[in-house]
This record gives C-alpha cells, structure tokens and sequence, in this order.
C-alpha cells in the first residue's frame, strides 16, 4: 500500500479506536439494546420528560455506533480494493482509492468529534471570559485580540455572539470582557480553550520596537437552563452596582446600572452592564453565577473521573496552554498537545477547531504530551 494511503488508513483507525473507547464499546451495545426495549414499552411516555431524555440517549448513541460502524466497514472496503488494483496493476484505481481514504480520514474526524461532545452541558450556549494579566497596555490589547479570536470562531460557526460584560483598556484593548456564544454545542468546543494564552511580538506600543510577551486568561463556562436547580445563598452574595463602561445610550453611561456580584464561599465574580435596567442586568449577573457554579460542578467530577483538576491559574509564566509568536517568527503552539500552526493570523481570525479537536480527545485518552514551549 502506498505511503499516502497508509498515512490515512492509520488515521481513520486512530480515530475509530478513540470512539470504541470513548463510548465504552461493549458497554455501549448493551445500553443502545437496553434503550431499544424501552422503546417498546408503551408506558414510555407516561413522563414526557423522561421519555425525552431517554430518546436524546439512544440518539447518541445510535449516531455514534452507527457512524463508528460505517467508517470501519468502508475502510475495510477501500483497502480490499486498493490490494486488488494494485494486484492488477491500475494505478487509476489506485489513486481513486487514496482519494476516497482522504475523504473518509476527514469523515472520521468530524465523527470523532460530534461524538466526544456527549458531555452533560457540551450541547449548551457558552461564556467565555478573557481576562489580561499583568503588563498594562500590552496585556490588555492581547486580551482584546483574544476576545476578537472567539468572535471570529463563533462567527465561522453560526453562533449568535452577545458582549456581557467589557472593561476597556486605560490606553488601547480590554482589562475583561465576557462574550455569550449562543449555538450548537458551543460549550463543548469552547471548554477546551480554558487556561492562560501567551502572546509573543513586536510591541506596537514600544518605540524601540522590542519584543515583548504578554499573557491574558481564558475561562470558559455553560450557559444553564432553567431546568437546572443551583441553590445560592442570599447572604454569601456581595453585590455591587457601579456606572457602564462600555458603549451605549446616555442612560447607560450616567447612571449605576452595571451590577456585579462576588459569591464569598468561591470568589467567583460575575458582571453585567449590556442592559439599560439595573434589575435586568442582575438577573443576568445571577445567571452567569449559577453557570460558573454549575461549571465548577462539572469540572469536580471530571477531576475525579481523569484525576486532573483543570482549574484557574495564575495569568503568567508556566501556566499558559498555548502560545501565539508573531515575531520573530510566525508560529502557534498548543502546549498540552503539541498541535502547531504556521499561520497565527487565520488562528487569530478564529482558526481553532484543530486545536479544540486535540484536546477534545486527549480528555478522552488522557495522554499527556510532553511539548517543549517556544522561545
């Protein structure tokens, strides 16, 4: 076979082997048998609400082992067929064969995905917070590069994108901003960006024109529904209200309708200043706290079942997860699972779904990968 042609074959079975294990293969088939029988029960839908969920499940799962199925009986297929044309010398057929491994490589991929996005809230809309660290001005044009990254992602994908909060710079970009990406699964892709992004360049700013690094943090969390129960104490609320500074009516910019709210227990810190009503700009900071507590439920059981916490960490050296060089060389390199890119500029205008796909599966295989950060 080929060296192209083994290169795919390689990847498709990779990417099949992750699904059987991702899904639990065995386990899976005697759940999906499970679910059919009760399908059957005419008493299903007594609780609508069961006999929902119960529905999405077999979906899923149908979906994923179907999909796994397909991809392993067509490669097989393919592969019996190059022999063959080899065998007999037809080169035409050959090179059709490649072709349709190419394709099925890229099939395989955007299955693997979909299926790895079976988490308990992957399918909700999403927050993302940008934080700049410590630098100033640099930091703080870095994180409003960041913000602009998320947008453009969202954007390719057919979000809706909301600014929640904005926190401008003293000179030039953002010291926080909160964006509310509206869409399929966008928090399933998303969560994998939480962590500290490192900026390296010629500072526009420096009129030496030295290289400067720069940090700013990342932190994703679900949006939650209503179905969901999070009990907050009132008293364990500090809430304070303070004037708009983002862009908007007069109203919002001379009167104290920004609100924000600390949970003392955690220290978590939401805001929201986009509404004109003080009341409408709490309830939306009362959301955003419910989904960060929401979250950090989440990523406690995750911690459990992968023994790794990935939690927030200091915005500077040695806690970054990727790192963005625009001089003196052009490069983006995701330090947890080697993936690079050779073109930072189509990853700043929102790039990133080989980034989150890596990632998305190193959750699910829990390799670590040992990637040296560049200069």
């Amino acid at each position: 076979m080929r060296a192209e042609a083994q290169a795919y074959a390689d990847q498709i079975k990779a990417a099949t082997a992750l699904l059987r294990r991702f899904l639990d293969w065995d386990r899976a088939l005697r759940r999906l048998a499970e679910l059919d029988a009760r399908v059957e029960d005419p008493t299903l839908w007594d609780d609508p609400k069961a006999a929902q969920a119960l529905m999405r499940e077999r979906r899923r799962l149908e979906e994923a082992v179907g999909a796994t199925r397909a991809i392993e009986t067509e490669l097989s297929d393919t592969v019996e067929l190059m022999e063959m044309a080899e065998a007999e010398g037809d080169e035409a057929l050959v090179d059709d064969a490649v072709g349709a491994l190419a394709q099925l490589a890229e099939r395989a991929e955007r299955d693997k995905v979909a299926a790895l996005l079976a988490g308990e809230a992957d399918a909700n809309n999403s927050y993302v917070e940008v934080n700049a660290g410590a630098g100033g001005t640099e930091s703080q044009d870095w994180a409003a590069m960041l913000q602009r990254m998320y947008q453009r992602w969202a954007e390719r994908h057919g979000m809706k994108v909301e600014l929640v909060d904005f926190h401008s710079g003293e000179q030039a970009g953002i010291k926080s901003a909160t964006l509310l990406l509206k869409g399929e699964n966008a928090y399933g892709y998303a969560k994998t960006e939480s962590g500290v992004h490192r900026l390296v360049r010629i500072s526009p700013y420096d009129s030496s024109a030295r290289r400067h690094t720069s940090f700013a943090s990342v932190w994703v969390y679900p949006e939650i529904d209503d179905e969901i129960d999070i009990e907050i104490v009132e008293s364990d609320l500090r809430i304070d209200t303070y004037r708009a500074s983002g862009a908007g009516g007069q109203h919002v910019n001379t009167t104290d309708s920004a609100v924000r709210i600390t949970h003392l227990p955690t220290n978590i810190v939401v805001a929201c200043q986009n509404e004109r009503s003080q009341h409408k700009n709490k309830a939306s900071a009362m959301k955003q706290l419910k989904a960060r507590l929401y979250e950090q439920e989440l990523q406690k059981r995750e911690a459990e079942a992968s023994a790794a916490n990935a939690s927030k960490t200091d915005i500077g050296w040695g806690h970054q997860i990727r790192s963005y060089v625009l001089q003196p060389y052009q490069l983006v390199k995701d330090l947890r699972t080697g993936v690079t890119s050779t073109s930072p500029g189509e990853v700043l205008d929102g790039d990133l779904d080989r980034f989150m796909a890596a990632a998305l599966s190193q959750r699910v295989t829990g390799e670590r990968v040992e990637v040296e950060d560049v200069e």
